[in-house]
């Protein structure tokens, strides 16, 4: 059997863990051929002695003097422009996208751009740049994956159904660590508190979106681009359990959902493979034991940041770009103790405000737009 060809951008993060966790039990279908971290070099370097991975990017310029030595095994390589470059002239099949942030949204387009098929964790690229994104893969006829449990979950669920069939979908949220916390306590909230997410392992970004419920805004923003829904056809509800991991629901009325433990080995495994299911033991769902699901509305008393960014994201062309720098600045904020859990909301709000919208912009634009919202906020501290 030939094996797929996978590049991993972000491979020492959760997203990153899980995917090689996914490629040691299906080495004999999947081969590692690129991976990447920002700075934690020890991590890649023993990822790349464990699955001989010929190429290494540390996008940190600055880790370039470390001279790491790979004993002739590996190739590393320093920077954001090279990472660029590998990608549009590298040999692979499926790039999987889990670099955090706005940082993962010029390898989106250089992936899609070599007409390659692009496993999408980072939301940030469709966030910021929708509409350039689904240009650049009409252009070049690439292929998105989505691997985030929810668009997995609706990537599923749709299959083969003409879009005409397509009624409305319905996102999971988790409700995050303070879904039952008194709103009085909110002013209380410590980065200890918040990071503890009730039933994921993930990044301090991810945790902390998902305890604003950000994380579903940008998720929408993301089903909007990814799906070709309006806006009314996307809602979003709390499910506690995380069971079910999105809901399609049809024009004839009915519902098909896509669920199991919360894992995100799955939906990983479900974007390496497809159109195929590999076999796998690496996540099992006792149906028998799980616990009785329940769902509920989003407060917007509890959850104001989901409100402003659905705004931000229906507005559309640069005010996505921007509450999405400024929350990543105010998080960074909250994580450094300089700002409280409620003033991320209001650091995001400030910042649409003293933004004069522009309809369609550029990536050069996007990315400028996104350092000085992001700087701006962070100065102002």
């Amino acid at each position: 059997m030939v094996r797929k060809k996978v590049a991993l951008l972000g491979a020492t993060g959760s997203i990153g863990k899980s995917t090689l966790q996914v490629i040691r039990e299906q080495s004999d279908k999947l081969e590692l051929v690129l991976a990447t971290a920002h700075c934690n070099c020890d991590e890649l370097y023993h990822a790349a002695e464990e699955f001989n991975i010929p190429t290494l990017v540390v996008t940190n310029e600055n880790l370039k003097s470390l001279n790491h030595n790979t004993n002739g095994k590996s190739t590393f390589y320093y920077g954001e422009s090279e990472l660029v470059r590998i990608l549009l002239e590298g040999d692979y099949d499926i790039a999987l996208n889990a670099i955090s942030g706005s940082a993962g949204l010029n390898s989106t387009m250089a992936i899609l751009e070599t007409g390659k098929t692009l496993a999408l964790a980072n939301k940030e690229s469709l966030v910021m740049a929708g509409h350039l994104v689904k240009e650049m893969q009409a252009k070049h006829g690439s292929r998105i994956i989505p691997v985030d449990s929810e668009h997995s979950a609706l990537f599923q669920a749709i299959g083969q159904h003409p879009h005409p069939e397509v009624a409305r979908v319905h996102i999971t949220a988790s409700g995050g660590a303070f879904r039952t916390l008194a709103l009085e306590d909110f002013d209380k909230i410590t980065v200890e508190q918040a990071l503890k997410h009730p039933n994921w392992d993930m990044g301090f970004k991810v945790t902390l979106d998902s305890a604003t419920m950000f994380n579903k805004a940008l998720e929408v923003m993301e089903a909007h681009w990814l799906f070709d829904l309006d806006w009314q056809q996307i809602s979003a509800v709390i499910h506690p359990q995380s069971v079910i991991h999105s809901m399609v629901e049809f024009v004839d009325g009915s519902i098909l959902a896509q669920m199991s433990i919360p894992d995100m080995k799955l939906p990983i495994l479900y974007a390496l493979s497809y159109p195929e299911r590999y076999p796998s033991r690496l996540v099992q769902t006792n149906v028998s034991g799980l616990p009785s699901l329940t769902f509920e509305d989003i407060d917007p008393a509890r959850y104001p940041l989901y409100f402003l960014g659905l705004e931000a994201g229906k507005t559309g062309g640069i005010m996505p770009t921007v509450i999405n720098a400024a929350n990543e600045a105010a998080l960074q904020l909250f994580m450094q103790r300089k700002i409280g859990f409620n003033e991320i909301y209001k650091v995001a709000a400030k910042a649409l405000d003293k933004t004069v919208s522009i309809a369609h912009p550029d990536l050069e634009t996007i990315i400028e737009t996104n350092t000085s919202v992001y700087n701006q906020v962070i100065n102002s501290k």
